[in-house]
């Protein structure tokens, strides 16, 4: 079975282009069902973590200080993951500080696995949710709490159980064994009034 790498960023700002540095990762491979591994860390990028961001993520100036190096961490990060193919929630924010910060220590060019988005298929899956922001699709589905919201390994479980959840959805809608994440990819591009011809159209070329 496929392994899927799940991941979370914590980070001092919305954009690395507009100098923001990641202060945490954590990640959830999934496999098989289930979460079957996890890595997560602090990291200290050398910045200060504003205030109001301190207030959202409980993550303190002093914890950072302590953190070991974000240079150590991110290449622990991205030997974990290996060549898993990615997925996170709202994934252009997260893919952008995983670039970002592997571009630093000379691997941000390595990345040949693409970032599937839970987001974007939970938009396609479930249209009736009050929105798609993580936590609101936790509560909405009754999926399990995994601690603080807006911390790394909390939000990257979360990510990994409404993962789960959508590829158990898309079995059960569209009479499918397995759920690739190539076909997470291609659902989460299209239309939402044809995702069966998304996933026909999807097994006839994958078989």
């Amino acid at each position: 079975m496929e392994t899927i790498a799940v991941i979370d960023f914590e980070t001092t700002g919305l954009a690395p282009e507009q100098g923001a540095r990641a202060t945490e990762i954590a990640v959830a491979l999934v496999r098989d069902g289930r979460v079957v591994d996890r890595y997560q860390s602090l990291m200290n990028a050398g910045v200060r973590v504003p205030s109001f961001i301190q207030d959202l993520t409980g993550i303190t100036n002093a914890m950072i200080r302590q953190a070991p190096p974000a240079a150590r961490v991110m290449a622990e990060a991205a030997a974990f993951v290996g060549t898993c193919p990615l997925v996170a929630h709202n994934a252009s924010f997260d893919r952008k500080f995983w670039d970002a910060e592997l571009d630093r220590i000379g691997l941000g060019r390595t990345r040949g696995q693409a970032f599937a988005c839970s987001m974007l298929v939970a938009r396609r899956l479930l249209p009736d949710a009050p929105n798609h922001k993580l936590g609101t699709l936790a509560s909405f589905l009754g999926l399990p709490a995994a601690g603080r919201s807006h911390r790394a390994q909390a939000d990257a479980d979360m990510a990994a159980s409404l993962t789960l959840y959508l590829e158990q959805e898309i079995q059960r809608r569209f009479g499918l064994p397995v759920v690739s994440h190539a076909l997470l990819m291609a659902l989460q591009k299209a239309p939402r009034t044809r995702l069966q011809t998304c996933v026909e159209r999807f097994v006839a070329v994958s078989a």
